[in-house]
């Protein structure tokens, strides 16, 4: 573990230099260490894969003094054996054609059939390591290597908002209509990210997103739901336990 000082207000503590998910729990683990502190004087936590970024108040505490208080010397970073909860947010998506025009390239480059391409990408949950980006825009860990895909050499001026793409190891959705470059294979009905609703996104770092195949009927008949506010959003998070 790694201390440095960014500016007059902030600091970063780095872990390993491996995106893995020991590190991101070593990560968050630490975000909660330094959240039960209390320091008043911290204005943000912000995690990412294998560092955290801490703004604070320097006409209150400078960042060496702050750095000392955190008495980070104290922290176990040690993995524990208890059971954790997790909570799960099950995506549905469309796979193909118009909801998903980049499926059968990513599929070709891969070798493999778009259906296997789907049956791999659906087959288990994924952790949700920051948002960023834009808005409520997961980057996910666990991408299977049999479908990791470059990203698009020509990226398009509008990708949908509900969109899921992958992008090298990685996979992702676009919670609002964005300009990018990842492979488009599908996307889902529900509206993850809204100014309106608290809290705004139906999902934050340290949760997992399991994607689940629907039919273009079920989509529309998602989205009507949705549209007529009878859509439940808690039929699809469930939480289960995990070491």
């Amino acid at each position: 573990m790694e201390t440095r000082l960014i500016n007059e207000q902030s600091l970063m503590i780095y872990f390993d230099n491996e995106i893995t998910k020991d590190t991101y729990n070593k990560v968050n683990k630490l975000v909660q260490y330094i959240k039960e502190q209390n320091h008043k004087e911290i204005i943000d936590i912000v995690p990412s894969y294998r560092a955290i970024l801490i703004s604070f108040d320097n006409t209150s505490i400078d960042g060496t003094k702050l750095i000392e208080n955190l008495e980070l010397n104290q922290f176990n970073d040690s993995e524990s054996n208890q059971l954790q909860q997790r909570k799960v947010v099950t995506i549905p998506v469309v796979y193909g054609e118009e909801f998903g025009p980049d499926l059968e390239e990513v599929a070709s480059s891969n070798q493999l059939t778009t259906d296997e391409v789907i049956q791999i990408h659906t087959q288990q949950p994924y952790l949700i390591y920051m948002l960023g980006f834009m808005p409520g825009f997961p980057y996910l860990g666990g991408l299977d290597e049999r479908i990791h895909t470059p990203r698009r050499s020509e990226p398009r001026v509008k990708i949908e908002a509900g969109s899921v793409g992958i992008a090298n190891n990685q996979t992702g959705l676009y919670p609002l209509d964005s300009p990018g470059g990842w492979q488009i294979i599908g996307r889902t009905p529900l509206k993850v990210f809204d100014l309106d609703r608290e809290p705004m996104t139906i999902y934050e770092a340290g949760d997992y997103i399991q994607f689940k195949a629907i039919t273009q009927d079920e989509f529309e008949q998602i989205q009507a739901d949705i549209n007529a506010g009878n859509f439940e959003l808690d039929k699809w998070v469930t939480y289960d336990n995990e070491y």
